[in-house]
């Protein structure tokens, strides 16, 4: 199993769940989780969705083994979904989506954030962008999601260092609304879900279509540019290099 799928109430909580791997996004894991929001956006007994990870890591972001075999084109089979009918997934959910961040989050396990409608993070959680330091190009539209949310300075620190970045610091720059204490985040996450759950859902989704409307073509727009800059920097010399020392020691 790669994803746990519970329903309280009206609330559906997805769990990542590769905890041997720090719940890092194969191909499976991307199906799972993509299938998982489709499902939970067309069932109108779900008015919000809580995302969180098993473990001490909420996701280490992209599987680099999978990656490395995409990179060589050796054993790597695609999923239906993917990497990018996640975001296509996360993008289009219509209903309230909150973001547990109970452990390490890196890569799309920091960017996912851009998508969420409140973020939750436990205070001994950290979060970092690896991107320059894998020799590749943003992802899941980040580079307009992150600084819309966090400022022009601080994303360009997070999408450009590939440094951690602590709990307070996620906070203090407004990537995520509330830090708690690690036995108390998903009380407080599932709380919130709670009070939004029960109010009703077509107010709901309205409010949220009135928030996104607006950045739909920026981030369709994003995603094209990094997909562009993904393409032309996966497998050059800084990636493969990188990769190569990923798999060589791991």
């Amino acid at each position: 199993m790669t994803l746990e799928i519970t329903t309280a109430g009206r609330v559906r909580i997805l769990t990542l769940a590769r905890p041997e791997a720090l719940n890092a996004f194969n191909e499976a894991l991307y199906d799972a989780t993509t299938e998982a929001l489709m499902q939970a956006a067309e069932d109108p007994e779900v008015a919000v969705v809580v995302l969180t990870g098993a473990g001490r890591a909420f996701s280490a972001g992209t599987d680099l083994k999978e990656m490395q075999a995409r990179v060589t084109a050796t054993d790597f089979t695609p999923g239906r979904h993917g990497f990018l009918g996640l975001i296509d997934a996360l993008s289009a959910f219509a209903k309230p989506l909150i973001c547990a961040v109970n452990g390490l989050g890196i890569g799309i396990g920091t960017t996912i954030l851009g998508f969420a409608d409140l973020a939750f993070m436990s205070t001994t959680a950290r979060l970092m962008c690896p991107f320059t330091s894998l020799g590749v190009a943003p992802e899941a539209a980040s580079s307009y999601l992150v600084p819309q949310l966090i400022g022009r300075q601080n994303a360009a620190w997070l999408l450009m260092s590939s440094e951690w970045i602590t709990a307070q610091q996620a906070l203090e720059m407004g990537l995520v609304w509330k830090v708690c204490e690690p036995d108390d985040l998903m009380g407080q996450a599932l709380r919130h879900a709670e009070i939004l759950a029960a109010r009703p859902l077509a107010s709901l989704m309205a409010v949220k279509q009135s928030i996104t409307a607006p950045t739909r073509p920026e981030v369709a727009a994003a995603r094209e540019r990094e997909n562009a800059f993904f393409v032309e920097l996966m497998g050059a010399a800084a990636n493969a290099e990188a990769l190569a020392a990923f798999t060589s020691t791991s």
